[in-house]
Formats: C-alpha cells, structure tokens, sequence
C-alpha cells in the first residue's frame, strides 16, 4: 500500500504580480498632475489571452482593450497621488466605462478643485475611506472568531459610501453589526443572493487528506447522477471517512470502500469541488481523459501522484493477485512503473484512456520498482459511476450517434468488458477491449471496441 501515514507540513507560496506605472516610484505628489494620454509602457506585449478573453466578456476590440487598460493604469496613478494629497478626506476612487473616466470622493468640499484640476470628477460625500475600512475591519474581528450565520458576504463600496452587509435575514444583520459595535449609519444592509463557494477542480493524481491522519492521491474524477467525486484505492478509506483537498480545505467524504479483495474506494465531494477531465502531469502538462478503454500488455503507462509526482512505465500483466499485510487483492495489474507512499489512489493512464488507481508495491523511485493499480473500470461498475472526460472520442469517425437512436441494448456511462455483447439497431456487437462507453462511441461507429456479429 502507498498511503501516506504522516501528515507532512506544507506552506502554499502564492505569487502576486503588481502592475508598475511609470512615474510611481517614491512619494506622490501633493499636486498630481493631470491624467496623460500616452500609452502604458508594456501595453503592446499584453498577453493574447488575456486581450481574447476581454474581446469575449467586455465586447472590446484588441485595440480597444489595449486603450482601456492604458486608461486604466493611468487613473490608477492619479487616484494613488490623489489619495496622499487628500489625506483624511480621502473617500474612495473608481473608474467607469471603457474610457476609465475617473471619479474621487472626499469628504471636504475643498478638495474638488485639486480633484478636478488633477483630471478627476469629484463627489463630496459623508465617511471618509478610513472610517469605513475601520467599520469593515470590526465585522472582520467579529468574523474570524465565528463566521457570522446567514452572512455571506460584506465589503466597502466606496460607490455608495457605505458598508454593504448582505444577508439573509435583516435580523442576522443586526446581531452581526452590534457584535461588532458598527453603527447602523454607515451600513446598507441586502438581500444575499446566495451562499458562495470556493471554486476547486478535482484532477486526477493530487494530493486529498483523510480524517487528517494521512494522505492519498485522486484517481480519476467521477460522477453518480448529478453528485460529483473521484475514485481511488479502498485502502485509503471506509465508509464515512471525511477528505480534504490539497488545499486543506473541506472536500467531501469515502461513500464506497473495498479492501482487501479488491482495492478501490470512492468519495462524494461538495459542491466546492468540480470534477475536471484531467490528470495532474507534475510539471508535464495535465493529461485530458477521454475514456477508459484497456491497454494490452506491453503498452506505455503513467503515473500521476502527490508524493512522487509523474512516472511512466509498461503494463506487465493484468489480472494479478497480491499479498498485502492486510489481506490478498485480486485482478491488479502489474507495471514497472515506481510510486511512494502517498501515491496511493493516484491515477494510472495509457495515452488519453484512464486504466486505474494505485494499490502497492515495492521499491521506489529511486532505484526503481514494481507497483499494481486497481483497473478503474471494476471500480466505476461496482458503484454505479461514470468517469468524467473530455466527451472527445478517439476514433476519427463521426462522433456523435445518428439523429434517430436505432435502439438496442447499448447505453453510454456503461462499463463493458471483453466479451460482452449488445445490440445497436438490429445488429449484435460483442466488446474487444474493456471500456466505460462515451456518448458517440456507438458500436458502428468504434470498431476498434466492438465487433459485429
């Protein structure tokens, strides 16, 4: 077995890129000048990405996006000199439209002509930024020693010049501000639109903790229904057992586990989770899974886990038993492909077809090793799962079924071994490779998967 019994500390390093303007460096000017208009230096060799993706979601040309950005920046600097000069009074900046017209708030009057002269709309309002970032930092105290019930979210919205708290119940609300001695005055209380939640894939081959007493790795990213998970080694968990992502964060818990006899398990995450088509290449690129049709003797396969990272190999034979201390698992296949402990569960693949979960084995990857994976397709029938994947067939031909379904006894998310035979139409198919069925991998149109008879 490859489980990971000790927990290893680990710190996450995140990067965080700043944007330099030109003219920034040291203190601001108590006078900022005017906002110019010539170009952001770097503006040309903004990523083509990026410029797509504003072309999709803002409706901007290349080129218009090129200016708004520039806009942007240059508001940014004024807004920052602005906000030194302006001291106390300071209330907050923004920027509208694609022209970025920049519009400063201030709580003296005497303040819009310096506004003004600096390129700037001014607006007088009643708080200054500080007195609300001060309220918001009281909600915040409140918050880190027990979240707030029915409090999603709140922030400063310099717009209005409040602090908006959104909640479910208006009661919820007061509760939470009187925790927190913030006067009702500086607040605006909504309606929360709804809970919110982190948004983290499931990829086949990192790291999710159990119960925090040890560590495995996600096979492959399943569904049952409309309940999302991933399937892994049985040894890594019973029935009950709560998981946590890589990023510690609450991730779901073990629904099915077997052990010894054979060794796959699967757990249901929560709606914090999305189950993605990939596998954690480790520095090579993730791997998109397409399907999960067997790979004969002989042929290459990989390795994804959190401990050892990407390691390939060839499949030295299936249908495999092995001895574990606790108990014998049966139908294993047998690779030279070396893992660790905490690679347990990890994904193993051929080309795009997913082939199974990591059980054990010996050695490691330093001197080489022999370990077994528990194929996935046993795995995906025993609970009734379907393997999430790209929806891309592999074979060249039409990928989709033909307008009128024919009929038969063959359905899509069906796990099919070697042997097995089914109807498509009026025709009799009998399977060649063991495979989960994809939508558009019909019998006629796969002939490397089925044979009619």
């Amino acid at each position: 077995m490859l489980r990971r019994r000790a927990l290893a500390a680990c710190t996450a390093t995140v990067a965080v890129g700043a944007l330099a303007l030109a003219g920034l460096t040291g203190t601001a000017s108590a006078d900022p000048a005017p906002a110019s208009s010539a170009p952001v230096a770097g503006a040309e060799q903004l990523s083509p990405g990026l410029l797509k993706a504003m072309q999709r979601d803002l409706g901007l040309t290349a080129d218009r996006a090129r200016a708004r950005i520039g806009a942007e920046s240059r508001a940014a600097a004024v807004a920052g000199g602005l906000r030194h000069s302006l001291g106390a009074g300071f209330a907050g900046a923004r920027v509208s439209g694609d022209s970025a017209e920049l519009t400063v708030a201030t709580t003296d009057a005497a303040d819009t002509a310096r506004i003004a002269e600096a390129g700037a709309r001014a607006v007088v309002v009643g708080h200054s930024l500080a007195e609300l970032t001060s309220a918001k930092a009281a909600l915040d105290r409140v918050a880190l020693h027990r979240a707030p019930k029915d409090i999603p979210v709140w922030y400063v919205d310099v717009r209005t010049n409040r602090v908006v708290v959104e909640a479910g119940r208006g009661a919820a609300a007061d509760t939470f501000l009187a925790a927190a001695g913030v006067s009702r005055e500086l607040v605006t209380v909504g309606q929360a639109a709804g809970a919110p939640r982190t948004f983290t894939d499931l990829r086949g081959g990192d790291a999710y903790y159990m119960n925090g007493t040890g560590r495995c790795s996600i096979g492959f990213p399943v569904k049952r229904g409309t309940q999302g998970g991933f399937v892994s080694a049985g040894h890594c968990g019973t029935p009950g057992v709560s998981t946590s992502g890589y990023n510690q964060q609450a991730q779901g818990s073990f629904q099915g586990s077997t052990f010894p006899g054979r060794d796959y398990s699967w757990v249901a995450a929560n709606t914090g989770w999305t189950p993605r088509p990939l596998v954690n290449g480790y520095g090579n690129g993730d791997v998109t899974v397409t399907g999960s049709t067997e790979a004969l003797e002989g042929s290459s396969v990989c390795r994804s886990g959190s401990t050892t990272g990407w390691h390939c190999g060839t499949v030295q034979q299936r249908n495999s038993s092995v001895t574990y201390q606790e108990g014998t698992v049966s139908g294993v296949t047998r690779t030279n492909v070396c893992a660790e402990p905490g690679d347990s569960g990890g994904s193993f693949i051929s080309g795009s077809q997913a082939q199974g979960v990591t059980s054990g084995g010996t050695g490691n990857c330093s001197q080489g090793g022999t370990t077994y994976f528990q194929p996935v397709n046993p795995a995906l029938q025993a609970y009734g799962l379907t393997l999430v994947t790209s929806g891309t067939p592999t074979d060249p031909t039409d990928p989709t079924d033909p307008p009128t379904n024919p009929g038969g006894s063959w359905a899509a998310g069906t796990v099919y071994a070697a042997g097995d035979v089914v109807t498509y139409g009026s025709v009799s198919y009998r399977c060649l490779q063991g495979h989960q069925a994809q939508p558009g991998w019909t019998p006629v149109n796969v002939p490397a998967l089925w044979q009619a008879l």
